[in-house]
C-alpha cells in the first residue's frame, strides 16, 4: 500500500471543483452519533454493521419508571412501524435497549413508551436516522495520483472526498462506517484491484474517518430520496 502518512483534514481547494464528487468542507466531518430530545429521548450511533448490537439509550419521565419502551422500526414494505427491541425504564426514567441489526441500509426509527400491560404506545420520541453496513475490506490512496483525472472524470487532491469501486456507477453515494463514524461520499473511481479488497477512500474521505491503514470498514449503497 502506499506509504506516505494521513495528515490531519485540509482546507478546500478552491479552483477546478470536480463534477459529481464533493469537495472537504473546513473540514469535512463523519458523523458519530444521532439523537432526538423531548419528554421521550433516545440517542444512538449512526451507523452500526450487520448483525452488531445497536445500542438505544434514552430518557423518559420517571413516572414511566417500570413501563417498557420499545424501539421500532419503519417498514417501507408494509409502510408500518415494527418493533425490534424493548426495555424497561428504570426508576430515574432511563433505559438501554438493544437490537441486533439484522437488515442492510438505512433505516427510520424511533423509542415508543408502552401502556402498562398493552401493546399501545403512550408516547413516541421525533424519528432517527440509522444505517446498517455491510463489512467490507478497504485501503486509502491519493499520493502518486494528485493531478490526474480519475476514472470517473474528478481530478484526484488531497480534498476530494470519495470512494474507488471496482463496478458501480460514477456519483454512486456510499456511506461508510470505521470505528463508530459514518461518512456519505460519492463513487469518484475505480478500484482497488487488490484480491480481497473492495474499497478504496481517497485520503480526504480517509482522514474524516480516522483510517489510517488497510482495515475492515462498514459500507452500504445508499439509495436516492425519492
Amino acid at each position: 500500500m502506499l506509504a506516505a502518512a494521513l495528515t490531519a483534514p485540509v482546507a478546500v481547494a478552491a479552483d477546478d471543483p470536480p463534477t459529481g464528487a464533493v469537495e472537504a468542507p473546513q473540514p469535512v466531518t463523519a458523523t458519530a452519533m444521532v439523537e432526538a430530545s423531548g419528554p421521550v429521548a433516545v440517542r444512538t450511533r449512526a451507523g452500526t454493521m450487520l448483525r452488531s448490537l445497536a445500542r438505544f439509550r434514552g430518557n423518559v419521565p420517571a413516572t414511566a419508571a417500570g413501563h417498557a419502551v420499545a424501539i421500532e422500526r419503519f417498514d417501507a414494505s408494509t409502510q408500518a412501524w415494527t418493533r425490534v427491541a424493548t426495555a424497561l425504564v428504570a426508576a430515574d426514567g432511563s433505559y438501554v435497549a438493544r437490537w441486533r441489526a439484522d437488515a442492510v441500509g438505512q433505516h427510520r426509527v424511533r423509542a415508543v413508551v408502552l401502556h402498562p400491560g398493552t401493546a399501545s404506545a403512550t408516547a413516541a420520541s421525533d424519528e432517527l436516522a440509522i444505517t446498517v453496513h455491510r463489512p467490507a475490506t478497504a485501503t486509502w490512496y491519493g499520493p502518486g495520483f494528485y493531478g490526474r483525472r480519475t476514472a470517473c472524470g474528478q481530478r484526484m487532491s488531497r480534498t476530494l472526498v470519495g470512494v474507488a469501486h471496482r463496478t458501480l456507477p460514477c456519483g454512486t453515494q456510499v456511506a461508510v462506517l470505521y470505528r463508530g463514524r459514518t461518512l456519505t461520499v460519492p463513487v469518484v473511481d475505480r478500484g482497488p484491484f487488490r484480491a480481497g479488497v473492495r474499497w478504496d477512500l481517497t485520503v480526504a474521505t480517509a482522514q474524516a474517518l480516522g483510517f489510517e491503514f488497510t482495515d475492515r470498514v462498514g459500507a452500504v449503497r445508499v439509495q436516492p430520496s425519492r
